[in-house]
C-alpha cells in the first residue's frame, strides 16, 4: 500500500535512509503519530542549514501528525562529534539557556503550536539533567556494548584525532531521548540529517532493549543539501544565512535565495517550500523556456522569506531590491540603505562640509579631480539617490543619513558607503 506522505518526501528527494520502509509505510497508513526532530542549542539562531529537517516534520504535521520539536538543553552542553575534527567548546548553562530562547521563537515561525497536532516543544535537560552518574551507567550505559558504539562513523572517524569520554557519550545520550520521548509521547519517528544515522539507530538500539520485542520505532535522514557544482548549500558572501533577523536580515535572506543558480531552483523548492508540486512542475517549464525571467528564483525567494521572516519583512526585502534595481534610492529609509549597503566597499571619513569634487576623490569614488568634474557634470554622481550636478554643491551635515553614514553612486552599479567618523 502506497503512502501520500512519503511518495511526496521521496519526489522532492527528503528521504535519504530509512531503517524500515515497509513498517513505516504501514504505520503511517494506520495512524496518526507522534515524531520528532533535535536541534542542539549551539547558538541563539538556527542557519538554513538546519531547517531541511524541521520542514521535513512540517511536512508530517500537515498531514495530521504530531511534530515533537527537542531542543538539547542537555546534549547541547556535550557536544556532538557528527561531522566534527575537534571538541566543541563547552557553553555556559546561562548561554544554553538564550539559545534555547532563540530557536524557540525561531520553531513557532515554521510550526503550528494549537491544532489538534500542534507541535509540542520540549528540552532533554528536563530528563538528562536530573540524573546521576549512576543513573545514567545502570540504567543505559549497560544497554550498549563499546564495540557497537566504535562503530558509530561519528565515533570512528575521530579515533585518530581524538575524543573525549563526553563527546563518545553523545550518542548514547540521545538515544536516552528517543527512549524517553517514546515512553512519555508514543514517538515512534525520529527524523535528522543523514549525519545523525549513527545517534538514531543508537536510540532504536535503547527502545529495542527496554521494551518487549514486538515494539517498533522508526528512523529517517534527510540528505545534506548541495548545489548543483558540488559546493557547500546555506552560506552566502557575508557567511552562514541565519534565521534570526539581526544577523541576516530579511533583505539579505532574501537575496540569497534570489541569487539561486537555475540548476538549484526546482531542487530547493521541492525541499524548502510548501509549494505543491504541479506549482514545482509549472516553474520548472518557465525555467526550461523562459530562465531570463527568473520566476523560479522569485517564487523561491518569496516563500522563503514569508515563511522565516513574515509577510511585512518579505514586502520590504522586495522594496528594497525594486528600489537598488531602479537606483530610485529616494524610496528607501535609512535603515533600509544601511541593510541594503552593508556588504558594499565603505570608507571612513570625517564630518566636514567639502565641495563635491574634492569629496568624491577623497572618498576613492572618482580617482582624480578632473574625472570628478566629469562625472558630476555628466550626472553620473547621486548622494543618497540624489543626482548631483553642480560643482559648486556642498557635501554636509544634510546628506549624513542618521548622522552617520552616505550612500555614493557612480555610474549605474558602483556604490559606495560613507562611514563619519
Amino acid at each position: 500500500m502506497t503512502n501520500a506522505l512519503l511518495e511526496d518526501l521521496s519526489w522532492r528527494g527528503l528521504i535519504y535512509q530509512q531503517t524500515d520502509e515497509e513498517g513505516l509505510r504501514d504505520l503511517l497508513n494506520n495512524e496518526k503519530i507522534s515524531l520528532y526532530c533535535g536541534v542542539d542549542p549551539t547558538a541563539d539562531s538556527m542557519h538554513i542549514g538546519h531547517i531541511v529537517p524541521l520542514l521535513t516534520l512540517r511536512r508530517f504535521q500537515l498531514h495530521g501528525h504530531r511534530p515533537i520539536l527537542l531542543v538539547g538543553g542537555a546534549t547541547g552542553m556535550v557536544g556532538d562529534p557528527s561531522g566534527r575534527s575537534e571538541e566543541r567548546v563547552l557553553q555556559t548553562t546561562e548561554q544554553i539557556d538564550k539559545n534555547v530562547s532563540g530557536i524557540k521563537t525561531q520553531m513557532e515561525r515554521i510550526f503550528d503550536f494549537k491544532t489538534e497536532n500542534g507541535a509540542q516543544m520540549v528540552n532533554n535537560h528536563d530528563w538528562i539533567g536530573p540524573m546521576s552518574v549512576i543513573e545514567f551507567l545502570r540504567d543505559f550505559g549497560k544497554l550498549i556494548n563499546i564495540n557497537y558504539m566504535l562503530g558509530k562513523d561519528s565515533i570512528a572517524s575521530r579515533l585518530d584525532s581524538g575524543l573525549s569520554f563526553t563527546e563518545f557519550a553523545y550518542t548514547l545520550i540521545q538515544g536516552i531521548d528517543f527512549n524517553h520521548l517514546f515512553n512519555t509521547y508514543n514517538c515512534k519517528v525520529q527524523v535528522g540529517g543523514s549525519d545523525q544515522w549513527g545517534n538514531i539507530t543508537t536510540g532504536l538500539e535503547v527502545i529495542r532493549k527496554t521494551h518487549e520485542e514486538e515494539t517498533k520505532a522508526f528512523g529517517i535522514t534527510i540528505p545534506l543539501v548541495t548545489k548543483a557544482d558540488g559546493t557547500k548549500f546555506g552560506k552566502s558572501a557575508s557567511g552562514s544565512v541565519w534565521l534570526d533577523a539581526k544577523k541576516t536580515s530579511p533583505y539579505e535572506f532574501y537575496q540569497f535565495w534570489i541569487n539561486t543558480a537555475d540548476a538549484d531552483v526546482i531542487k530547493y523548492m521541492k525541499i524548502f517550500t510548501f509549494l505543491e508540486r504541479s506549482e514545482i512542475e509549472a516553474f520548472q517549464e518557465t525555467i526550461e523556456n523562459e530562465p531570463h525571467l527568473r520566476k523560479g528564483q522569485i517564487a523561491l525567494a518569496e516563500e522563503m522569506t514569508r515563511l522565516i521572516h513574515g509577510q511585512e519583512a518579505l514586502d520590504q526585502a522586495v522594496r528594497i531590491s525594486q528600489a537598488l534595481f531602479s537606483g530610485n534610492l529616494k524610496e528607501l529609509t535609512a535603515d533600509e540603505m544601511k541593510d541594503a549597503f552593508k556588504d558594499v566597499p565603505s570608507v571612513e571619513m570625517t564630518k566636514e562640509t567639502k565641495n563635491i569634487v574634492d569629496f568624491i576623490v577623497e572618498a576613492g569614488v572618482s580617482p582624480s579631480k578632473r574625472q570628478a568634474r566629469e562625472d558630476v557634470t555628466n550626472g553620473a554622481i547621486s548622494v543618497n539617490g540624489e543626482k548631483v550636478t553642480d560643482l559648486a554643491y556642498e557635501v554636509g551635515e544634510a546628506d549624513r543619513l542618521e548622522d552617520e553614514f552616505m550612500i555614493i553612486r557612480r555610474g549605474k552599479k558602483n556604490y559606495k558607503m560613507i562611514k563619519f567618523l
